[in-house]
């Protein structure tokens, strides 16, 4: 009878040690993110800020590592990874995002939002919310949205304030028909080409302008050769802090609180150092001589732009909704 006693005891025990060591291999998550950028950009610091916050909230039941420089694969691989829970978490832009989630393409729309600071407060409320929906039916959470600066126009001949100053204009583009219609729209000659050829195409006249956010504009020294630097900030697409749904299916209510407030906070971080890293650049290409110009009525550009939208939403007319809430907005 003893013998009986101090078998089952002996496999209670156990059963109780295997339960509590599953309770904590469960609990316990160690998080792997995708990043494209190096270590020191914003969006790296910024996820990392996330990740820190993630695992001090919960006591260390969730923690996590960001793989920088895209050593977990492409953006489309890593979108599809996210989805399917191999990757849990990673900073997307919504302009690739478009072939996988068709909400994110409106985002991409020339001129849509009327400046930095209204895309941060559209995006943080009920668009962000619309955009969010569209996402998580396709398998990812949005956590936050973050800085991937506005793109404005530079050239070698002169200032553009009004959509008459780009007519002739010979403008390299993105290999995208949006911003194919964009130049296109205002009478310019729409040239896509690769990033790396631009430089030389505006040094030889190839080209006359391009466009792109300060920090691209200065790092690639676009500024050497194309002295005009119009501040349309015609296109201003933000990327998102993402997580894959299976993976956030996972936490408990009280975690998905942590999570989702931790990606709002590395989200400001990340919009903070972006700006600083804005400033940085435009001071650096004035100082060399830079014309900078911003373009304060951008209702004829949206106009113009007319064409464009008329298009897109004939392809996609249940996105008709989502335009209008943007485009209505102060």
């Amino acid at each position: 009878m003893n013998m009986i006693l101090k078998t089952a005891r002996t496999t209670a025990i156990g059963a109780a040690l295997g339960a509590s060591l599953l309770a904590t291999t469960v609990s316990a998550q160690e998080l792997r993110g995708w990043n494209i950028h190096v270590e020191d950009y914003p969006v790296s610091i910024g996820m990392e800020s996330f990740v820190a916050e993630v695992s001090e909230k919960t006591d260390g039941r969730v923690t996590g590592k960001v793989f920088h420089n895209g050593v977990l694969g492409d953006q489309p691989d890593a979108i599809e990874q996210a989805r399917l829970g191999a990757i849990d978490f990673g900073v997307f832009s919504l302009g690739p995002m478009g072939q996988v989630v068709p909400e994110t393409n409106v985002v991409s729309l020339p001129f849509i939002f009327k400046s930095t600071d209204q895309m941060y407060r559209l995006m943080d409320g009920d668009v962000g919310d619309e955009i969010g929906k569209g996402l998580e039916a396709k398998g990812l959470v949005a956590l936050g949205w973050y800085d991937a600066g506005a793109r404005s126009f530079y050239n070698s001949i002169k200032p553009i304030n009004t959509p008459e100053d780009v007519v002739g204009m010979k403008v390299r583009v993105m290999n995208n028909d949006l911003f194919v219609g964009m130049v296109e729209s205002m009478g310019g000659n729409a040239t896509p080409m690769a990033f790396g050829e631009v430089y030389q195409s505006l040094r030889t006249g190839v080209v006359d302008g391009a466009e792109n956010n300060p920090p691209s504009y200065e790092s690639t020294n676009h500024y050497e050769v194309a002295k005009y630097y119009s501040l349309s900030e015609h296109l201003i697409i933000p990327e998102c802090l993402c997580m894959s749904k299976a993976t956030w299916d996972r936490f408990s209510p009280e975690d998905q609180e942590i999570v989702m407030a931790a990606g709002r906070a590395s989200a400001d971080l990340q919009r903070g150092l972006w700006q600083e890293r804005e400033a940085a650049s435009m001071a650096k290409v004035e100082a060399a001589g830079t014309i900078v110009n911003r373009v304060e009525n951008k209702v004829p550009f949206q106009e113009a732009m007319a064409g464009v939208y008329a298009s897109f939403l004939e392809d996609n007319p249940d996105l008709e909704g989502l335009v209008k809430m943007i485009r209505d907005a102060e």
